[in-house]
Protein backbone atom coordinates (compact mmCIF):
# COMPACT_ATOMS: atom_id res chain seq x y z
CA UNK A 1 0.00 0.00 0.00
CA UNK A 2 2.58 2.44 0.84
CA UNK A 3 3.94 1.61 -2.52
CA UNK A 4 1.30 2.57 -3.99
CA UNK A 5 1.16 5.73 -2.58
CA UNK A 6 4.65 6.75 -2.94
CA UNK A 7 4.24 6.24 -6.60
CA UNK A 8 0.91 7.99 -7.30
CA UNK A 9 2.68 10.71 -5.32
CA UNK A 10 5.54 10.71 -7.52
CA UNK A 11 3.81 11.14 -11.23
CA UNK A 12 3.44 14.48 -10.81
CA UNK A 13 7.13 15.38 -10.01
CA UNK A 14 7.89 12.94 -12.77
CA UNK A 15 5.27 14.73 -15.05
CA UNK A 16 6.90 18.56 -13.81
CA UNK A 17 10.72 17.20 -14.45
CA UNK A 18 10.13 15.81 -17.95
CA UNK A 19 8.06 18.94 -19.33
CA UNK A 20 10.77 21.03 -17.83
CA UNK A 21 12.96 19.59 -20.17
CA UNK A 22 12.03 21.29 -23.29
CA UNK A 23 12.65 24.70 -24.00
CA UNK A 24 9.16 26.12 -26.08
CA UNK A 25 10.95 27.41 -29.87
CA UNK A 26 10.24 30.87 -30.36
CA UNK A 27 7.76 31.19 -33.25
CA UNK A 28 8.58 34.21 -36.02
CA UNK A 29 5.95 34.34 -38.50
CA UNK A 30 7.00 35.75 -42.15
CA UNK A 31 7.11 39.18 -42.86
CA UNK A 32 4.00 39.96 -45.30
CA UNK A 33 4.37 40.49 -48.94
CA UNK A 34 4.62 44.56 -48.35
CA UNK A 35 6.93 44.55 -46.49
CA UNK A 36 9.17 42.35 -48.48
CA UNK A 37 8.54 44.65 -51.39
CA UNK A 38 9.30 48.33 -49.34
CA UNK A 39 12.53 45.97 -48.12
CA UNK A 40 13.06 45.72 -52.02
CA UNK A 41 12.25 48.84 -52.48
CA UNK A 42 14.35 50.48 -50.43
CA UNK A 43 17.32 48.30 -52.00
CA UNK A 44 16.50 49.09 -55.65
CA UNK A 45 16.46 52.87 -54.74
CA UNK A 46 20.02 52.12 -52.63
CA UNK A 47 21.30 50.61 -56.01
CA UNK A 48 20.37 53.23 -58.14
CA UNK A 49 21.86 56.39 -56.15
CA UNK A 50 24.88 54.29 -56.26
CA UNK A 51 25.03 53.62 -59.77
CA UNK A 52 23.97 57.35 -60.20
CA UNK A 53 27.16 58.30 -58.18
CA UNK A 54 29.60 55.95 -59.78
CA UNK A 55 28.41 57.46 -63.05
CA UNK A 56 27.05 53.92 -64.48
CA UNK A 57 24.23 53.89 -66.86
CA UNK A 58 21.03 51.73 -65.66
CA UNK A 59 21.31 48.17 -65.17
CA UNK A 60 19.22 46.55 -63.06
CA UNK A 61 20.43 42.47 -64.01
CA UNK A 62 24.06 43.64 -62.20
CA UNK A 63 22.84 44.18 -59.00
CA UNK A 64 23.25 40.87 -56.60
CA UNK A 65 20.29 41.53 -54.62
CA UNK A 66 17.85 41.77 -57.55
CA UNK A 67 18.88 38.15 -58.75
CA UNK A 68 19.18 36.83 -55.86
CA UNK A 69 16.88 38.40 -53.47
CA UNK A 70 17.14 37.88 -49.55
CA UNK A 71 14.08 36.68 -49.29
CA UNK A 72 13.21 33.89 -46.55
CA UNK A 73 12.30 30.45 -47.61
CA UNK A 74 8.86 29.73 -48.41
CA UNK A 75 8.57 33.90 -49.07
CA UNK A 76 7.92 35.09 -52.96
CA UNK A 77 10.75 36.41 -54.17
CA UNK A 78 8.70 38.30 -57.34
CA UNK A 79 7.15 40.66 -54.46
CA UNK A 80 11.05 41.48 -53.39
CA UNK A 81 12.15 41.56 -56.67
CA UNK A 82 8.52 44.44 -57.74
CA UNK A 83 9.95 46.43 -55.45
CA UNK A 84 13.13 46.83 -56.20
CA UNK A 85 12.24 47.35 -59.68
CA UNK A 86 10.12 50.06 -58.81
CA UNK A 87 12.25 51.74 -56.17
CA UNK A 88 15.36 51.25 -58.91
CA UNK A 89 13.63 52.88 -61.79
CA UNK A 90 11.89 55.47 -59.72
CA UNK A 91 14.53 56.77 -58.58
CA UNK A 92 17.08 56.99 -62.05
CA UNK A 93 13.29 58.72 -63.77
CA UNK A 94 14.04 61.52 -60.90
CA UNK A 95 18.00 62.02 -61.34
CA UNK A 96 17.21 62.57 -65.68
CA UNK A 97 13.95 64.58 -65.03
CA UNK A 98 15.98 67.23 -63.17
Amino acid sequence: MQKKLLALAAVPFFALAISGCAHPQPYYPPPPPAQIAQQGFHDGVDAARRDLANGLAPDISRHRRFRTPPVPPGQPVHDYRDGFRRGYNQTFRNATAR
